[in-house]
């Protein structure tokens, strides 16, 4: 067996990228103690990077979509079992959202869409930051609940 030591350097390098943009986001979360949080993210954009890694370098005829394909697929589901629905109340969307969003940070840095990557994990901050301006919570509260 061979061993390109560039190629896996490289592979590495991205690999810990990808997990230091989920851990930042990650970061803000636990933070605000929600349900996931540095290591939730960090493993997420961590995962989704190695499997676009492989599905880039793969020997012999493989269609790289298909594996980002069930990436996204199998975050879908980690964040359907983080959304919670108790007495009216839906708790978990956002939680959900931004594993999904930071399962594609990984794959973007897989893909070596490094700069889309870091713009996303900053988007994302910037999202999960809104919830903190203030009148926010004027805002939030102005929705009116179905009955």
């Amino acid at each position: 067996m061979y061993i390109d030591w560039g190629l896996e350097l490289t592979m590495a390098l991205s690999a810990m990228y990808a997990a230091f943009l989920g851990c930042v986001i990650g970061l803000e979360r636990q933070l605000h103690r929600r349900e996931a949080g540095i290591r939730t993210y960090g493993a997420v954009a961590l995962g989704s990077c190695v499997f676009g890694l492989i599905s880039l370098h793969a020997e012999g005829t493989v269609d790289t979509t298909r594996l980002a394909a069930q990436v996204v697929s199998g975050i879908g589901f980690l964040g359907a079992g983080i959304i919670l629905r108790d007495k009216g109340k839906t708790t978990g969307l956002t939680t959900a959202a931004t594993i999904w969003a930071a399962a594609s940070v990984g794959l973007a840095v897989a893909f070596g869409m490094l700069i889309l990557a870091t713009l996303t994990a900053f988007i994302v901050l910037l999202l999960l930051a809104a919830n903190h301006l203030p009148g926010w919570e004027r805002i939030h509260h102005q929705r009116k609940p179905k009955k």
